[in-house]
């Protein structure tokens, strides 16, 4: 179901889905930068905002949506330049902070005020967790699933993809030109083939150069080094996260994620040691590709409790 006009980009990814695969209410309120971000806006009640990674969008959560939907406002954005969302203008940054201040712009649109449930995967972690610990008088329950909210932790290490994909000139080669980081994904981002309909989701906002640029923009973000732009507002979220430690917290975690390898699941049980864990261990990074049935059970039984 669409709610608002689709925009040109839009209307070119849409055909390109697997007929059934994703209906869904969506809407694409203009930010303050003037892009229209798309969102999917479910059911009613408590508000829930559910933020995807990198190289994913909405489609990730397909699965969860309808069930959460059936207690929960369930609220589901692409970032800008993925999914179904515009590309960002001209002088769009693509740091961390220009996405915390997509969502802040987001959530001002839709929830306005009063408390959130966050639910966030990968890179969708870090920024949920950026806008949390700004606002932590905003946020009720958070449920996390390989993602992180601070630094590389003690015994964890860059996998030599996203360090080919951080490579100048032959980065840009394999992302953009060869869609590698999608591709790349798809085949090994989980432990069990995916359905064709799902392959063909994941591709079909990122069929070209222009597309993948946010895809590409997402790996050159992540700070390495004290020098990058964004290792100081990592650093603040990762300070910031005793705030939200009070805060009911449900770790979803995948244990074959070759990203998100244990030593990030052991450092959040150590900033967080009373968060509930549960552990997927036959799941890959996309655990709720791997593990759909499982995730929605435990989700929606968290977010009700």
């Amino acid at each position: 179901m669409v709610t608002s006009p689709v925009p040109f980009r839009a209307a070119q990814i849409l055909p390109r889905l697997a007929p059934g695969s994703y209906s869904f209410c969506s809407r694409w309120p203009t930010l303050s930068s003037g892009s229209r971000m798309h969102h999917i806006d479910e059911g009613s009640g408590p508000p829930v905002i559910m933020l995807h990674g990198n190289p994913s969008w909405s489609f990730l959560y397909r699965n969860v949506i309808p069930a959460l939907a059936k207690t929960h406002r369930v609220i589901v954005p692409d970032h800008l330049g993925c999914g179904l969302s515009d590309m960002p203008p001209s002088g769009y940054r693509f740091t961390l902070a220009d996405r915390v201040a997509d969502l802040n712009d987001l959530l001002a649109i839709t929830v306005h005020n009063g408390p959130i449930d966050i639910v966030a995967h990968d890179w969708g972690g870090m920024i949920g967790l950026a806008w949390a610990v700004a606002h932590p008088e905003r946020v009720r329950r958070l449920v996390l699933m390989n993602t992180a909210g601070f630094g590389l932790p003690p015994g964890a290490s860059i996998p030599w993809s996203l360090r080919l994909a951080r490579t100048p000139l032959l980065g840009s080669l394999l992302v953009r030109g060869f869609n590698g980081f999608v591709k790349g994904a798809i085949s090994h981002g989980v432990t069990k083939p995916l359905p064709e309909a799902a392959r063909q989701g994941f591709l079909a906002p990122y069929a070209s150069w222009e597309d993948r640029e946010a895809i590409h923009r997402f790996v050159l973000d992540i700070p390495l080094s004290k020098g990058h732009p964004t290792w100081d507002l990592v650093q603040r979220t990762s300070d910031g996260l005793e705030s939200l430690a009070c805060k009911p917290a449900l770790l979803l975690w995948g244990l074959r994620d070759f990203v998100f390898t244990p030593p990030y699941l052991e450092q959040w049980r150590r900033v967080w040691p009373g968060a509930n864990a549960h552990v997927l261990p036959d799941a890959g990074h996309w655990l709720l590709e791997d593990e759909p049935e499982e995730c929605c059970r435990r989700i929606e039984a968290f977010l009700r409790s």
